[in-house]
């Protein structure tokens, strides 16, 4: 499996004069070709990334400075134009009136360098990246000798403030997945995880939120931006706050989401791991509630705990298998029959008796669509054995009804 590793570089003056030289290049390579799109969009001329590609080489004929770039960094630079392209035009189609076309770079912007398959040498403790700069100095770097990569297939290097950054996609060993008949669903929710298992036993990782602490402090600076005179003293000094506040919440719910991740799959026996496949993006478009919306929008609370959970399952020889999970919150448990359940509904009360908690209705609602949607029989009438067992009395139903009705 594919994995990815930051580590943190400290270039001497000459290779950072290098590094900001070579950014340069690939800023105006990005730019000259945004220019010739929009030139192209606005007269109705087609244009695609192989046929600015293909015009590189005239490029460094005429100015001889991209040769100093590393071929495949300047076509990545022309692909990533290509991608923003792909993802405006995706908007423009749907009738998405905020769709925006890629803007230009400014100078102050440090274009990532992104070495794909080629260009650079490694060995233990060090990595190199290949360049033509008439200095000469040489980009070679030293990382912890703790890392030690197998394959690399791609080496990008960006500046994150004022600090120089490898991002190394490698090559890892994963164990062999081995089934040993357990399976655990787990509800996804934006308060809490709720997981249910063949034996009808329940159990609930409470999430951490550390972004709800810092939406009050950003709601507050951005209003205070928004009364400021743009490019004043104080804008620029309130805008660092702001860009401050957001990346602390960031990173502080990402490190919460991956502590979390972990523990889940250490805390699982189950090596088959089964989540709803959520669309956020739908549900903060229907819900109505403001909290919710804004939790969802942009903040990756469950779209990025489920790959964080994908790729630390696999590490450790177990699996993770999305399924759809709609209607399972709306629909009995018990005797399928559905009804509306607002986010204020914490309980699911149904005619049949069913009293339980929303997310654990939603749990074994989706325990039972996974095993009777793959023929798991066996272990289907086991699980509902003992349900049975702990008070909650599923109604038996023929497979031709599972699948009609649940």
């Amino acid at each position: 499996m594919q994995l990815t590793q930051k580590l943190r570089v400290i270039p001497t003056l000459s290779q950072e004069l290098v590094l900001n030289a070579l950014s340069e290049k690939c800023r105006l390579c990005y730019n000259f070709a945004l220019k010739e799109r929009k030139e192209a969009f606005e007269n109705n001329i087609k244009i695609s990334y192989i046929d600015q590609q293909n015009a590189l080489p005239k490029i460094k004929e005429k100015f001889p400075e991209y040769k100093w770039v590393y071929s495949k960094v300047l076509q990545y630079a022309l692909r990533n134009l290509d991608s923003d392209y792909k993802s405006f035009f995706a908007l423009y189609k749907k009738g998405d009136k905020s769709a925006k076309l890629p803007k230009f770079k400014g100078k102050q912007f440090f274009t990532t360098m992104v070495y794909n398959q080629s260009g650079f040498k490694s060995g233990k403790g060090w990595i190199e990246l290949s360049h033509k700069h008439p200095i000469g100095t040489k980009l070679w770097f030293r990382i912890p000798e703790q890392f030690i990569f197998k394959k690399i297939y791609q080496v990008s290097i960006f500046k994150s403030k004022d600090d120089y950054f490898l991002s190394i996609v490698y090559d890892k060993d994963a164990p062999k997945f081995v089934d040993n008949n357990l399976i655990q669903t787990f509800d996804l929710g934006l308060i809490k995880q709720t997981a249910i298992n063949l034996s009808g036993k329940f159990v609930e990782f409470a999430n951490a939120r550390p972004d709800t602490y810092w939406q009050k402090p950003i709601e507050e600076l951005q209003s205070r931006i928004d009364h400021c005179k743009k490019y004043s003293r104080k804008w620029y000094s309130l805008k660092k706050s702001f860009n401050h506040c957001s990346t602390k919440s960031v990173n502080q719910l990402k490190d919460a989401q991956h502590k979390l991740s972990r523990k889940i799959v250490d805390n699982t026996h189950a090596n088959t791991i089964i989540v709803g496949d959520l669309n956020t993006k739908e549900m903060s478009q229907k819900s109505k509630s403001k909290g919710m919306r804004r939790s969802l929008q942009n903040t990756g609370s469950i779209g990025r705990l489920v790959r964080f959970l994908i790729y630390k399952a696999k590490l450790v020889g177990k699996r993770v298998i999305e399924i759809s999970e709609r209607d399972t919150s709306k629909t009995c448990c018990l005797c399928c029959a559905k009804k509306d359940m607002p986010l204020k509904e914490r309980q699911y009360v149904c005619d049949c008796g069913n009293n339980i908690d929303r997310d654990k209705n939603s749990a074994i609602n989706i325990m039972l669509r996974y095993l009777s949607q793959n023929g798991l029989w066996t272990a289907y009438w086991q699980f509902v054995s003992n349900l049975r067992q702990t008070g909650l009395k599923i109604v038996s139903h023929s497979q031709e009804a599972l699948t009609s009705k649940c």
